[in-house]
């Protein structure tokens, strides 16, 4: 018999983390529909500050911090954040809990009057604060001009229309949970513009030591999903989490193979990217052994 009576869910308070947190509470609710479950909006650092700060090249935590503090004192129960937010090592006292099934892990390219990359006028301008899709979409058009864009994902199409963007990049995963996948006009294939690592993946982070918690949590849990976020973060820390150099790592299961692809950009910005595999039942370090391939250790 469940003694957990109320679970209170911290999140930011964009529409795709609310829609993120209305998606976990549906989990929650398929394994015990008795739990009373609040939604508690924590505004964080990154929702303040929308300086035109490459925020790939600053390190993790701006879109976390402030939701992991209320949690390790008590004010909620889970904290959800989509992976690729999430910093490789998180404060003493948490850990994930659970990762639900993967969305779309793809980025997209969303144009302003529907046309294809090609199609896009000579010095295009693309809006990206991501210096890891910025450098990834300039090889595969040299001419196109990179510009930053902030905000949520309703906020950056708002801007695609109204502002001189020809054309925005976005993950397809929050586009597709608010519904608007109608608007993606191409999908970029790993090979070609390589996601950030986590991307895509639901990430419900706790403290320790709550064993009921942690019980319903793993009945949640997408083992499929958490594998392959092991393998893309431990390939991310190995890298140094993609805080100096831009980094991108996609794992993903064939039969009874995990693949992953692991991109990197040197000093000079020249992509890197490499490709390696292993049976899945013994992928674990998949991740440290592509990114010492590519460190070229």
């Amino acid at each position: 018999m469940s003694l957990l009576k109320r679970i209170i869910i911290g999140t930011r308070g964009s529409a795709l983390a609310l829609k993120q947190a209305d998606i976990t509470a549906n989990a929650i609710r398929t394994i015990n529909s008795s739990i009373d479950i609040d939604i508690c909006i924590i505004q964080t650092h990154g929702d303040v500050n929308q300086n035109p700060i490459p925020l790939d090249t600053i390190g993790k935590g701006w879109f976390t911090k402030e939701i992991e503090d209320a949690l390790l004192i008590g004010e909620i129960h889970l904290a959800i954040h989509s992976l690729k937010d999430m910093a490789d090592d998180m404060p003493v006292g948490l850990h994930i809990g659970a990762c639900l099934a993967r969305e779309d892990a793809r980025d997209v390219l969303i144009t302003k009057h529907g046309e294809s990359l090609e199609e896009l006028p000579q010095g295009a301008v693309i809006g990206t604060d991501s210096s890891r899709r910025q450098i990834q979409m300039k090889a595969l058009r040299l001419d196109v001009v990179m510009k930053s864009l902030r905000g949520n994902v309703p906020t950056r199409l708002d801007k695609l229309v109204a502002e001189p963007y020809d054309a925005v990049i976005l993950a397809a995963a929050g586009l597709k949970r608010l519904g608007l996948e109608e608007r993606i006009t191409r999908y970029f294939e790993p090979h070609e513009v390589t996601p950030a690592p986590g991307q895509g993946i639901l990430a419900i982070q706790t403290k320790e030591g709550d064993v009921e918690l942690h019980e319903l949590l793993a009945a949640i849990n997408d083992k499929e999903a958490a594998q392959v976020a092991h393998i893309e973060r431990s390939f991310s820390k190995m890298m140094g989490g993609g805080c100096k150099s831009p980094t991108g790592a996609y794992a993903f299961r064939v039969g009874d193979q995990c693949h992953l692809i692991g991109m990197r950009a040197d000093s000079a910005m020249n992509i890197m990217r490499e490709e390696m595999s292993a049976p899945w039942d013994t992928s674990e370090q998949l991740g440290e052994m592509l990114a010492k391939k590519l460190l070229g250790n």
